[in-house]
């Protein structure tokens, strides 16, 4: 991630400290939070200080080194798993968090001296970061065969440099073809009720001077009646093993869309977000958040300062829905890693 002229990724870990972009200030401010241990880096990640499926694995892979790293020699075990249990609740969708976890998890079990723990976790948890980064830049470089030169290209949500370590996913594929030289336009879904669309996906591709414009999100529709999207790409929080999908709420009505108007639909994610003991879109746990982020918005006033206000009648309810499945049969392919695979053929990816 390039930020006036500076290279960044969004989460590091820099000696027992863990580094992060803060996203919930972002666009109007450009900040690095620190956590000093597991618990803040939790935190941070149950606040989505940091949000996207990568960028929450890696800073939960960070947080399980923190917790090796703190962990008093009389209760080294007990403390390591209660660090492990906290992390584990802070979100409950992404897959990409608990295989993080677990991977730092078993790796400090194959030995009993705490020092090579540390010294494995810290490892283990690095390794994670920069396989994400590796699969990332692949799929950048896989999916931008699918873009050609003046296509207009729908996304949804932040599914790009700040959604994992760097790169993205989504977005991927479109910063590797504008580095190809294609002339390429993006229409930004806001994204309610968090606007991660408006505040961050357009943010970035501002960053990477790519053209784009900011649509309701109820708006795409009318741009693909239109003849106006090429493709729409998308990112994933977890995959079930039959090529279902859950990703940011309003996935689902772009894919219908898509479909309708004979549109490719393509979602693109590291294999590390395929979750294989999950049978279907059904099983996977749909996180509910306050009705807070529905009845009130965040953003500056015209004298620059931040403000929130409410948008509701006083006392309204509000439901909130993190997270909607998308059914495989509106998915034109996913874009891994390892190549683009319809997702009936998901299976194939497993061991290869």
């Amino acid at each position: 991630m390039i930020v006036k002229g500076k290279h960044y990724k969004t989460v590091w870990l820099e000696g027992n400290t863990v580094k992060i972009i803060n996203q919930a200030v972002l666009p109007h401010k450009f900040e690095i939070t620190e956590c000093p241990d597991h618990q803040r880096t939790a935190r941070a990640i149950s606040t989505m200080i940091i949000r996207g499926a990568g960028a929450i694995g890696t800073a939960a892979g960070f947080g399980m080194a923190q917790a090796v790293l703190e962990a008093p020699e009389k209760d080294f075990e007990a403390y390591i798993r209660n660090a492990r249990t906290s992390l584990r609740n802070t979100r409950p969708t992404a897959q990409n968090l608990f295989y993080s976890i677990e991977r730092v998890f078993r790796c400090i079990q194959e030995t009993t001296d705490p020092e090579q723990a540390r010294i494995r976790a810290v490892m283990e948890a690095e390794a994670i970061a920069l396989e994400d980064i590796n699969a990332c830049k692949q799929i950048g470089e896989i999916g931008a065969k699918l873009i050609q030169n003046n296509f207009k290209v729908l996304t949804h949500c932040n599914a790009g440099w700040l959604a994992f370590t760097d790169w993205g996913t989504a977005l991927s594929p479109i910063y590797v073809a504008k580095r190809e030289h294609k002339n390429i336009f993006v229409w930004v879904d806001e994204t309610r009720p968090r606007f991660q669309g408006a505040r961050l996906t357009a943010w970035e591709l501002q960053e990477e001077q790519i053209p784009y414009a900011v649509i309701a999100d109820n708006a795409a529709g009318f741009y693909m009646q239109r003849g106006e999207v090429d493709l729409v790409i998308v990112g994933s929080d977890r995959i079930a093993r039959n090529g279902d999908v859950a990703n940011k709420i309003g996935t689902y009505e772009k894919a219908v869309l898509a479909k309708e108007h004979d549109i490719p639909f393509y979602v693109a994610a590291p294999t590390s977000t395929i979750d294989w003991d999950c049978t279907h879109g059904g099983d996977i746990p749909i996180e509910e958040r306050s009705e807070s982020e529905v009845v009130s918005v965040t953003g500056r006033d015209e004298v620059n300062n931040l403000r929130t206000v409410f948008i509701v009648p006083e006392g309204a309810k509000a439901r909130n829905p993190a997270f909607d499945v998308t059914p495989a049969a509106y998915i034109t392919g996913i874009i891994t890693e390892k190549g683009i695979v319809a997702p009936e053929k998901l299976a194939k990816l497993k061991n290869k």
